[in-house]
């Protein structure tokens, strides 16, 4: 049976202009979620597994890559994949990247989780999702089950899994600079066959930590490649449209803005991937467009964010520029 938590409903106060509580009030039940299903936290844990061996096989060329001074060879990344049923052993090179990067994903979609605990929001386990790329995976994500009710319920749900991965994420960025080994002309056509983008956190560490080197020639240790993909994920989380985390913050800022940003910001994507010709914009602007047409659940009780909240609005802002990359992969 599932416990029961009395809450008073909000109501708006014109006099004090804010919200507060008054005697005609009316009270409602909100029910305490129960842990989720253990048929789901099987689901999770296979899935994670099946994450962890793509990524193993992902850290495993980035390790090898970087013992040899390296850029990653899409050839070699494909004949790493033999590995997991030729000699599963040599995978344990990967491990660093793989624990890294598993690590940051848990810990953003932990934030999602125990924010829904919180506010009583029913949530599912996180889910990794396994892929043969050049990551070892798609990223991860929770299931909702529940109302989010008030504005700031949402504003904590979408902000908690950026603010807590991206934390988690640098200082693993930190170790992946320091111990970088510097190449001459590592992002010459020549001599890569991909070259990934450069956020503006992994500019400001470079310049304190490796004065006078181009950061475009540091190959960064195989941990610190795995904090990378943790700012780009995140820099994709907080993009301010639709149901993404980013979404999430700038409707529990205005609900107007966030229609009006949900509308322009697939077009923008595109003429992102057009000008910065990566083809991943294609595919999030298509999906931005197909989240404009699901039904945004409503919020029941729209109470105004306090200061602590809306300057919790401006640190997401300024986490998603130090993370935002316009080209974040391009193959030559």
């Amino acid at each position: 049976m599932t416990s029961r938590l009395l809450e008073q409903t909000a109501q708006p106060s014109r006099d004090a202009g804010h919200w507060s509580s008054g005697p005609f009030d009316r009270s409602y039940y909100v029910g305490i979620p129960q842990r989720p299903a253990m048929k789901t936290l099987v689901l999770a844990g296979v899935l994670f597994l099946l994450t962890l061996c793509t990524c193993l096989v992902a850290g495993t060329q980035f390790a090898l890559a970087f013992a040899h001074n390296q850029s990653i060879s899409i050839d070699e990344f494909v004949q790493a994949f033999k590995l997991l049923y030729h000699q599963p052993a040599a995978l344990l090179s990967g491990l660093p990247f793989a624990v890294t990067l598993l690590t940051i994903l848990l810990a953003h979609e932990l934030g999602h989780f125990f924010a829904c605990r919180r506010h009583h929001i029913r949530s599912s386990y996180p889910f990794f999702i396994p892929a043969p790329t050049l990551i070892g995976t798609f990223g991860a994500f929770i299931l909702i089950r529940s109302p989010i009710r008030t504005t700031r319920a949402l504003f904590d749900v979408g902000a908690s899994g950026p603010f807590v991965g991206f934390v988690v994420a640098l200082p693993a960025l930190v170790y992946g600079v320091v111990h970088a080994n510097h190449i001459s002309g590592l992002a010459d056509p020549s001599n890569s066959d991909v070259v990934f983008g450069i956020p503006l956190m992994l500019q400001f560490l470079s310049a304190a930590i490796h004065p006078g080197v181009n950061v475009s020639d540091l190959l960064l240790h195989p941990v610190g490649r795995a904090a990378w993909v943790g700012l780009f994920a995140t820099s994709l989380n907080l993009l301010p449209a639709g149901q993404l985390d980013g979404g999430h913050i700038l409707r529990a800022l205005s609900p107007r803005s966030h229609r009006i940003v949900s509308t322009i910001l697939p077009a923008f994507l595109l003429l992102l991937g057009v000008f910065r010709h990566w083809n991943g914009w294609f595919v999030w602007a298509a999906i931005l467009f197909g989240l404009s047409f699901l039904r945004i659940p409503r919020i029941y009780y729209p109470v105004p964010l306090d200061l602590g909240r809306r300057i919790g609005a401006v640190l997401a802002l300024i986490v998603f520029l130090l993370c935002f990359m316009p080209a974040p992969i391009v193959n030559l």
